[in-house]
């Protein structure tokens, strides 16, 4: 089930790249509602969830949060060493082709760690596969189109962009592949579920939603936001 899942993301990373090359208006509308998904999926659900299984205290604090907030750390260290943002906005300066293919690899070897999560889900329980599926799937349009943006805007040909592309869109099937050879304790899926919760919410924080609104501060971006929160919660609540 997790593989099969794992496909949707395949297609949506591909149709992130493909509106990376025929950008439309309402791309801001897209990244606010998958902003809220992943902000709801880390809320409502893998915090939670980490919490209930890997909940023992570690000097004082429950091991998932520990890992939650060395996932949000790691994944502002990473961005910070590749520089992920200031290349998807355009900073200027020397633009090496290197550069964009290092930060878009950085983008394949998240695409990667989405698919294990996805699959550490499903062995959790079907409910918490189904929402973190959600998650994955949303946010792996905004990938799509970062890792396309990332590698052309440096200069690299098509053919090198589009190879990325397809890279990042098959890395979470890899992933989720990888997980029907051994099945994770519970206390450390738990603690897995809490730090990829972490990572998942610096990317929705950090980069997700500063995107959609960056050019289109409009009401409809907001309500798009809370609307995916919304719906996770639906979801959650339809689960139980």
């Amino acid at each position: 089930m997790a593989v099969f899942v794992a496909l949707g993301a395949f297609l949506m990373t591909l149709a992130g790249g493909w509106v990376a090359q025929r950008v439309t208006d309402r791309r801001h509308l897209v990244l606010g509602f998958a902003g809220g998904l992943m902000l709801g999926v880390v809320g409502l659900d893998l915090l939670p969830e980490a919490m209930e299984v890997a909940g023992t205290p570690v000097f004082g604090v429950p091991a998932a949060l520990l890992l939650f907030v060395g996932g949000f750390l790691v994944a502002h260290l990473v961005e910070g060493l590749l520089a992920v943002r200031q290349v998807a906005h355009g900073a200027r300066g020397e633009r090496v082709p290197q550069v964009g293919l290092t930060a878009a690899a950085a983008m394949v070897g998240h695409s990667l760690m989405d698919g294990i999560a996805l699959g550490a889900a499903f062995q959790v329980s079907g409910a918490m596969g189904v929402a973190v599926a959600l998650a994955v799937i949303s946010h792996d349009f905004a990938d799509g189109f970062n890792t396309y943006t990332l590698t052309s805007l440096y200069g690299n040909a098509r053919r090198k962009a589009l190879l990325m592309l397809f890279a990042a869109a098959l890395a979470p099937v890899v992933g989720a592949a990888t997980t029907l050879l051994f099945t994770l304790p519970e206390e450390l899926l738990g603690g897995y579920l809490g730090f990829f919760g972490g990572a998942l919410l610096y990317l929705a924080a950090a980069e997700i939603l500063p995107e959609a609104h960056h050019t289109h501060p409009a009401r409809s971006t907001l309500l798009c936001t809370i609307g995916g929160v919304g719906f996770i919660w639906l979801v959650v609540g339809i689960a139980e």
